[in-house]
């Protein structure tokens, strides 16, 4: 029998709501494994046990809800009313929000159970925190939302919610082995979370499989058609290695390979598409709103409390402040509505996208949390995207491919994941 831990979020909701499994046994299951794991990995920012255990007792009282029986990591830059909310950041040490932000407290009201915070970098920035890759303590588990990435790669947790302004839901899920989702530009809704970029900022959601993460955000998204529950139809793929493939090690290659080959096993041939005009110039296109919009957003953060942040965050201020022009921002956005308004172009005949979430495997070191390049573009045309594992890279740390989809098309974009996930999977 697999442990507790093991198993799906989808598994256990459907345990505990046959009556075969209770909240607080599954909640004492996952201390029990993070008590084992986690002093190696540190991938959680605020956890109280007792806490814990006393509102799996209250869930286990109440009446039930669609989330009942799964348990969530919060990132730390969004705001809980019964745990500290740090943002990643000394100078927010103790801070306790006056209440929860929107999709905490959509999944607490659908029976879901908040176990703890997870660890950010900080302002879901540059400055990394304490969290180590789970697979090799000695390499980075990504960022900015490290803490949920290598919480559920370890299986400490069943879903964790990470935001994403760059790569910081997608990359550091591939580093750490999980599934992740960052779905189409505000489907999850945003209200008390720590603003980064706003025309960026998006909550997404990490899990075991593409079942968990689907299912949880149908709900706190209220679109149960995003929810995958019959086996998915072959798509429609194709290939795009992007703008930033110069970047890619070789075993970003190995991971694509591999998935096409499983694909090729399922009869979905997955055609190329080369790098295509007007959108050859996304990642500086991403880059010229992202600097404006971060001093703003962390103005009072940069310029009143310089001595209580990390040097650098501070360093990441100073740097923007020479170029952030509003010239610059202004024609940023006018590339930026440019491209999305031409994105069925490049998605052509095909219902998703095959490209890397990453450059290859997560680099080695602390200082650092690797590579947006392969997430930007999609994060600035506010695309749907998904990583699912695809074996692990020449020093045993997990790869993985990205699924990505049209703006607002994640209920297609969700089935595809399924589809490439099963499909890597039997071979």
């Amino acid at each position: 029998m697999p442990e507790l831990y093991e198993l799906t979020a989808c598994e256990t909701v459907r345990r505990v709501a046959d009556g075969d499994l209770t909240v607080e046994a599954l909640t004492r299951a996952y201390l029990e494994r993070i008590a084992d794991v986690d002093p190696a990995i540190e991938a959680w920012q605020h956890l109280d046990p007792e806490q814990a255990i006393a509102s799996a007792q209250a869930l286990d009282r109440a009446g039930g809800g669609p989330l009942k029986g799964m348990l969530v990591g919060v990132k730390d830059v969004i705001d809980t009313v019964d745990m500290p909310t740090t943002y990643g950041s000394k100078a927010y040490l103790g801070h306790r929000p006056p209440y929860d932000a929107v999709v905490v407290a959509q999944f607490r009201h659908a029976g879901g159970l908040l176990l703890g915070k997870t660890v950010s970098t900080e302002f879901a920035a540059a400055a990394p925190g304490k969290t180590k890759n789970p697979f090799n303590a000695a390499h980075t588990p990504g960022g900015s939302s490290s803490g949920s990435a290598a919480a559920v790669g370890a299986s400490m947790v069943q879903v964790a919610l990470g935001t994403q302004t760059a790569g910081s839901t997608i990359r550091p899920a591939a580093f750490c082995g999980a599934v992740a989702y960052k779905p189409t530009y505000d489907l999850i809704e945003r209200t008390g979370t720590k603003t980064l970029a706003g025309s960026f900022d998006t909550i997404g959601v990490m899990a075991k499989d593409v079942r968990d993460v689907a299912f949880f955000t149908s709900v706190v998204g209220g679109r149960p058609n995003l929810a995958v529950t019959d086996e998915p139809a072959a798509p429609r793929i194709s290939l795009y290695r992007s703008e930033a493939w110069p970047l890619a090690q070789p075993e970003a290659e190995t991971a694509l390979q591999r998935a096409i080959a499983a694909l090729g096993k399922k009869g979905v041939d997955v055609p190329e598409i080369p790098l295509m005009d007007g959108f050859d110039t996304m990642l500086e296109t991403h880059t010229m709103m992202m600097d404006w919009e971060v001093l703003r957003a962390l103005f009072y953060e940069h310029r009143y409390l310089p001595e209580a942040i990390h040097p650098r965050s501070l360093e990441m201020f100073e740097g923007r402040v020479p170029v952030a022009t509003p010239e610059r921002y202004d024609e940023g956005v006018r590339r930026a509505a440019l491209a999305r308004a031409n994105v069925d172009k490049l998605f052509g005949d095909a219902d998703v996208l095959l490209t890397p979430p990453s450059p290859g495997e997560a680099p080695p070191g602390l200082e650092k949390t690797g590579d947006a390049s392969f997430n930007r573009m999609w994060t600035m045309l506010r695309a749907p995207c998904v990583t699912v594992p695809a074996g692990v890279g020449p020093t045993g740390l997990p790869i993985g491919v990205q699924i990505v989809g049209r703006p607002g098309d994640d209920a297609r974009t969700l089935a595809a994941a399924a589809f490439v996930e099963a499909a890597l999977k039997a071979a």
